[in-house]
């Protein structure tokens, strides 16, 4: 080899991070703090962190609950705010986005670097990232009326992703999945949610929804076949959590 010559420098690999639950108020509508002191400025926290550890080739998965507001106007300085973070963004709804509404005029909305997860799949580079919001489990003690219609509504949105995800990229890189509600409760039997999962080939789901005291009803861990991951900001120390997409640990029991 000639002396002069120098390897060419290998772009770096694309990491993969998730973080749920902003519940973001930059209007001041709804501050978190209201409900937990834990939550003062936690969007200044929140930006802190992850501008200090995603670098601009990576991707963000926020599995829900983004904005406060109820409206897209009333939105538009958290979808500001998210786009003014470091890294891509591939956005799924959650139970208090209520802002979120056709697909169509969400994303004249979006900020540049962001991406809706709905109702489809994602090639992202080191994998394929799949979805729905999902909701309240029939059988759980605090399900109400309504809520069957509605998590069985979510359980054919997760069957579209799948069913996307196989006819458009296959199976050969490793499936990421998101939710924002649990897809298993700890103690407690999976919801119909995890057959789905472990039909569609997903290795890692990450969710949220869960906070303060219900963070203890977190499954977390891998169990047969995927390692669950809960994301919800206060769960996480406000902080995007760096995906490993291979070399995990056994199942845990």
């Amino acid at each position: 080899m000639n002396s002069w010559y120098v390897r060419p420098r290998m772009p770096a690999m694309r990491r993969i991070w998730a973080l749920a639950d902003l519940h973001l108020s930059t209007a001041g509508e709804k501050p978190m703090h209201v409900f937990d002191e834990l939550w003062r400025d936690h969007d200044r926290r929140m930006a802190d962190a992850w501008d200090a550890t995603v670098n601009p080739g990576d991707l963000v998965l926020l599995p829900g609950d983004l904005s406060w507001a109820r409206d897209l106007t009333g939105a538009a300085g958290d979808l500001a705010w998210i786009g003014r973070r470091t890294g891509e963004k591939l956005l799924l709804k959650g139970n208090h986005d209520s802002w979120w509404k056709s697909r169509r005029k969400v994303e004249s909305a979006l900020p540049a670097g962001c991406v809706l997860l709905q109702h489809d799949a994602h090639d992202v580079g080191p994998c394929v990232v799949v979805g729905a919001r999902g909701w309240t489990d029939p059988a759980d003690p605090i399900a109400e009326p309504g809520d069957d219609v509605r998590f069985r509504r979510e359980l054919e949105r997760l069957k579209l992703s799948l069913d996307d995800a196989d006819r458009r990229f296959g199976r050969s890189k490793t499936r990421v999945a998101m939710t924002h509600y649990p897809p298993w409760i700890a103690d407690r039997e999976p919801s119909d949610v995890v057959p789905l999962l472990e039909a569609g080939g997903v290795s890692i789901c990450v969710y949220g929804h869960l906070h303060g005291e219900h963070h203890a009803l977190a499954r977390t861990g891998r169990h047969r076949g995927i390692d669950y991951r809960l994301v919800a900001a206060d769960f996480v120390g406000f902080a995007p959590q760096a995906l490993e997409l291979a070399g995990r640990e056994g199942d845990v029991p």
